[in-house]
């Protein structure tokens, strides 16, 4: 008898003991909220708007907040939102989702395609697209919010949840922080997001501990020269030849100034100059695109470009010294080693092991690494968003598949949606549920 209680005892304990280790949310849980976060993700999808203009989109986010029981303020930065709910004791959690859309035209062929178009900050007409997954973002951001909401037995502590404008013009995170994010709501003990990927299968995630994706400045070089006659260049100084030799020597920044182990680009994206066939130009204009992970290298980058334009300039004799500005500046976005080893360990325990993936740091930009830098441990992860077949397919023939920022591209539905929503909220019950 007494070893029959025993047993009954130890077995007690045990599934005590299981049910404490259970990860939430299950597939099931995720399940029962899906086809009203997909609702939402179509109708964003249609819907898109560009950065700091996000009126609609800020609003359904709020308006879901609300609904959800969260104390919401609206015009945080702009068009920012955020939303607080406080269940006790524990830590603070900042989730954030980005809202803004990119100026491209659709042409996915679905039949939620956005036919979206509005007059941009410069006046001109243009396509509206979210060609970057936000709208997968704002959902499962929503879908994790509502499962935090229904579930408070589950988890102590406070959520921040952050609606953020314009990360696509890296400077929305800056403008909430500007506008009192960290002093006017709870100061988070962490701050998680995700971000879907072209380069991961739908139903897979992965994370990147230390630096995941990179510094980015834009940088806006005017020469100068003396225009005159194409038929008498000896008249004139020319400043397309004056750019071209620019062009090059800006080549030796990363290939002959900058460590081989310390990841840099410099990207010249596009030059103006000039009206015609047998016209020397006053002047031209560069537009150039940096990247880099470490504050110094890039620091020492934007010397580089500096010093190269000036010289080449004094070298042919411009009558000016070429003019650098350099602005849209993000700083490089760094997971939190100890944070990422804490949620990839709850993603591999709810997802399964295999579907937590080994991914590289790229030199794409994100301004979530903002809150990062203001202090709070930080972690983004990534949320695989392609067909498995169709990656398998690609990587078999050499032949890329549209990444974000194309027209072309689509979160593969309904898993990759299923799996951020699964994936964030699992993060987020991990993190409220330690001291």
């Amino acid at each position: 008898m007494f070893r029959a209680a025993g047993s009954i005892l130890l077995l007690c304990l045990a599934v005590v003991g299981a049910a404490q280790t259970q990860t939430f949310p299950t597939s099931q849980d995720v399940e029962s909220i899906y086809p009203a976060m997909q609702a939402l993700y179509l109708d964003l999808h249609e819907h898109p708007e560009l950065s700091f203009h996000e009126t609609q989109t800020s609003q359904k986010m709020a308006d879901g907040l609300k609904r959800l029981g969260f104390e919401v303020t609206t015009g945080v930065g702009g068009m920012g939102v955020v939303g607080v709910m406080k269940n006790g004791t524990g830590p603070t959690v900042l989730i954030r989702t980005d809202m803004d859309a990119l100026p491209v035209p659709e042409r996915t062929g679905l039949p939620y395609a956005s036919k979206v178009m509005v007059k941009d900050d410069t006046g001109h007409d243009v396509p509206v697209m979210h060609a970057c997954g936000h709208d997968l973002h704002m959902a499962s951001w929503l879908g994790t919010a509502t499962l935090l909401s229904q579930n408070k037995n589950r988890w102590h502590g406070t959520v921040v949840m952050i609606g953020q404008p314009a990360e696509e013009r890296v400077a929305g995170a800056a403008a909430m922080l500007k506008d009192g994010l960290l002093t006017r709501f709870p100061k988070p003990n962490f701050a998680i997001a995700i971000h879907d990927s072209a380069a991961f299968p739908a139903g897979s995630v992965s994370v990147i501990p230390g630096f995941t994706a990179a510094n980015a400045d834009s940088v806006d070089i005017t020469v100068f020269g003396k225009g005159g006659h194409g038929a008498a260049p000896d008249k004139t100084v020319d400043p397309i030849v004056l750019s071209a030799r620019i062009i090059l020597a800006l080549q030796t920044i990363v290939s002959r100034e900058t460590n081989p182990l310390d990841p840099a680009v410099v990207t010249v994206g596009s030059i103006h100059g000039g009206t015609k066939n047998n016209i020397i130009p006053d002047e031209v204009k560069l537009e150039l695109t940096i990247r880099s992970y470490k504050d110094e290298v890039r620091a020492h980058t934007i010397e580089a470009i500096q010093r190269i334009c000036k010289a080449e300039a004094m070298a042919v004799g411009s009558p000016k010294e070429p003019e650098v500005k350099v602005k849209e500046t993000v700083h490089a976005t760094y997971n939190d080693p100890a944070l990422s080893e804490r949620v990839t360990a709850a993603l591999k325990k709810s997802l399964g092991e295999d579907r937590v993936v080994k991914g590289d740091p790229i030199m794409g930009a994100e301004d979530f690494s903002e809150f990062g830098r203001a202090g709070v441990p930080s972690v983004i992860f990534w949320v695989g968003a392609v067909d498995p077949a169709k990656l398998a397919q690609s990587k078999q023939s050499g032949v890329p598949l549209p990444g974000t920022h194309s027209s072309l591209f689509a979160p593969l539905l309904p898993d990759s949606l299923r799996t951020a929503i699964r994936a964030e909220a699992t993060a987020a019950f991990a993190l409220l549920n330690q001291p």
